[in-house]
């Protein structure tokens, strides 16, 4: 798949959207792609919003198998040549992240938004440069930009509980724990590209924890600092296997996070204590009205606490409802949430999870940037913790 950081097209805007479909494009023919990107987009589809009119994998075989399974009309093996061929308005990136930066920049230069599969880029560096490629830098306010798939911010329940704290309805939030707590065996960690820093970005803090972490974030507003600690304590890898924080908020709420693949009773976990009321979501993958609790200190009405359990129509997390959210941003011309400043704040937050665990230092938010060996790579060059260069042994 050609993927190349640098074009040297310049941006040509795609026609307006009104009065038409939003022609999607798909790269990457596997699981996360078939399974979750394309059911989105082929219900919206349905709705009249959107059609799918290509997908692109370096896997001739499977791409094809993709595409004529699901009805699409043109398999590619190259990214460059569908772009260019096909023009659409929304690429779809399903890929691994070591790829997700250059594909990204790839799509924008041609003209379409992303929506690109977590974690967004391995490196604040690589965020940054995908966001210089977006409209406003290139002088057009109305687009493309790129968005982050983080589905868990998405759905009812999220957008209640948000509002509730938003309004401080339950009084101000003072302590808070988020917890991915999941298990991954040996089995697992033997794809080779998994548990590297270069091919998968990081540990269970940037693969598994980030949607957690990027929900409590959504919710309880930006972070002022971090102190960490992260361990091997089983996996033969040269990420974490297990990481713990303690987290201070702007609004002075303080948290917990836990992020570890050593878990044999799996729970994804987030918990917010109010002034007036705790709230919980407890799942694993996906939630829905169900998986929230509201419970009010004793002094509160019967009433008022009725009202916060009211979660209207249920309607779960899912990449259905942010991509729902994202085509409504595109029609409107403005940017998306889970994008630029807003999409950043997580992997932010991340790198400075892993700066402050292999330094022993406590990180606030803001201060790692160009120059920060973090800023281009989350092991920071870390003895113990950076990638060791093979010696070739010779015969």
């Amino acid at each position: 798949m050609s993927t190349p950081a640098t074009n040297p097209g310049a941006f040509q805007p795609l026609p307006p959207l009104t009065g038409r479909r939003v022609r999607a494009a798909v790269v990457g023919a596997g699981a996360i792609g078939r399974g979750s990107h394309f059911p989105a987009l082929a219900r919206l589809a349905e709705e009249g919003e959107t059609e799918v009119v290509a997908a692109v994998d370096i896997d001739a075989t499977s791409v094809e198998s993709f595409c004529a399974e699901a009805g699409i009309p043109h398999a590619y093996t190259d990214l460059e040549q569908m772009l260019r061929e096909q023009r659409p308005d929304l690429v779809t990136i399903c890929t691994p992240p070591t790829l997700h930066r250059a594909q990204t920049i790839a799509a924008l230069r041609a003209g379409a938004w992303v929506w690109c599969e977590k974690p967004p880029v391995p490196t604040l560096a690589d965020f940054d440069a995908v966001e210089d490629e977006e409209g406003p830098a290139k002088g057009t306010a109305g687009g493309p930009y790129a968005s982050i798939v983080f589905q868990h911010r998405f759905g009812s329940g999220s957008r209640h509980v948000r509002r509730l704290l938003a309004e401080q309805a339950m009084g101000r939030p003072l302590v808070a724990h988020c917890q991915t707590t999941w298990y991954r065996d040996t089995a697992y960690y033997a794809v080779p590209w998994r548990g590297r820093w270069e091919t998968e970005g990081g540990g269970p803090a940037m693969g598994h924890g980030i949607h957690q972490m990027d929900l409590l974030l959504d919710l309880l507003g930006p972070w002022s600092e971090v102190k960490a600690m992260a361990g091997r304590l089983v996996h033969d890898v040269e990420t974490e296997d297990v990481s713990t924080a303690l987290v201070r908020f702007e609004n002075g709420a303080m948290a917990t996070v836990v992020n570890s693949v050593l878990s044999p009773d799996e729970v994804s976990r987030i918990r917010i204590d109010c002034e007036r009321a705790t709230v919980e979501l407890t799942h694993l993958y996906g939630h829905s009205n169900d998986n929230w609790r509201i419970t009010p200190a004793p002094d509160v009405s019967g009433d008022e606490a009725a009202a916060w359990q009211d979660f209207g129509p249920d309607v779960p997390s899912s990449h259905l409802e942010q991509l729902r959210e994202l085509v409504v941003s595109m029609r409107a011309g403005e940017r998306p949430r889970s994008s630029g400043t807003d999409g950043r704040t997580s992997l932010e937050l991340i790198t400075a999870l892993y700066k402050s665990a292999f330094t022993d230092t406590t990180v606030r938010a803001g201060e790692i940037g160009p120059g920060d060996p973090y800023y281009t790579a989350l092991h920071g060059g870390a003895p113990g913790w950076a990638p060791v260069a093979r010696e070739e042994v010779s015969a």
